[in-house]
């Protein structure tokens, strides 16, 4: 039986988009209600919409663990997976579990909701009830982040795993045969650099 050990599971350009995400919405919706952080609001919001549309290319072309044709799966996968859950004894996935896989569809498809809603209120298009519904929205994707929060420390818990720290340093527990052989390193610095250069334009436009 082969064993396990160390391996590279999450590329760089994923890594980045996540932590990317994170920090985008979070921006996002503190400063949703302030006027002084309006133009801070709106730039990390089509921040938002530019990773996300960047997480759709790469979940098509990226590598192995990236791709959505590893890890989106049918109901029955998903409602397996959750009844192993409940017993203690999920099965051990190296990229994302069916859960997880669902949190992932579904918080895209909220970050989607939240760009074009928000875009239309900005620029005055439609009317007020395209405003509660970006409001609605976001609250969605933000109760969406608690439950994957939570299932990820589900999940860390009965596997062993820090989870986290795995989108961190991109690391997991698994065969070596199971390994990516390449990060791309260079895709996530031109990513985080589009994302700064597009942040410096913002401010020296305000400026």
């Amino acid at each position: 039986m082969e064993t396990t050990s160390s391996i590279r599971v999450w590329d760089a350009p994923t890594r980045v988009f996540h932590w990317l995400l994170v920090f985008c919405f979070a921006g996002a919706y503190l400063t949703a209600e302030s006027e002084r952080w309006s133009l801070v609001h709106v730039t990390l919001g089509y921040t938002l919409g530019g990773l996300i549309a960047f997480r759709l290319l790469w979940g098509m072309v990226g590598t192995r663990y990236a791709r959505f044709s590893s890890f989106v799966q049918g109901p029955a996968a998903v409602l397996k997976y959750a009844k192993s859950m409940v017993a203690g004894a999920p099965k051990h996935f190296v990229g994302h579990n069916p859960a997880g896989a669902v949190a992932i569809v579904l918080l895209l498809v909220a970050g989607i909701a939240i760009v074009a809603t928000g875009y239309a209120t900005y620029n005055e298009i439609g009317g007020e009830w395209l405003s509660e519904l970006h409001e609605a929205s976001a609250n969605a994707m933000l109760i969406l982040v608690g439950v994957h929060i939570a299932g990820v420390v589900v999940a860390s818990w009965l596997h062993k795993e820090n989870l986290a720290r795995a989108m961190v340093t991109g690391f997991k527990q698994g065969k070596a045969a199971q390994g990516i052989h390449r990060v791309w390193v260079s895709v996530a610095v031109l990513l985080l650099m589009a994302v700064l250069a597009y942040w410096y334009l913002q401010s020296a436009a305000a400026a």
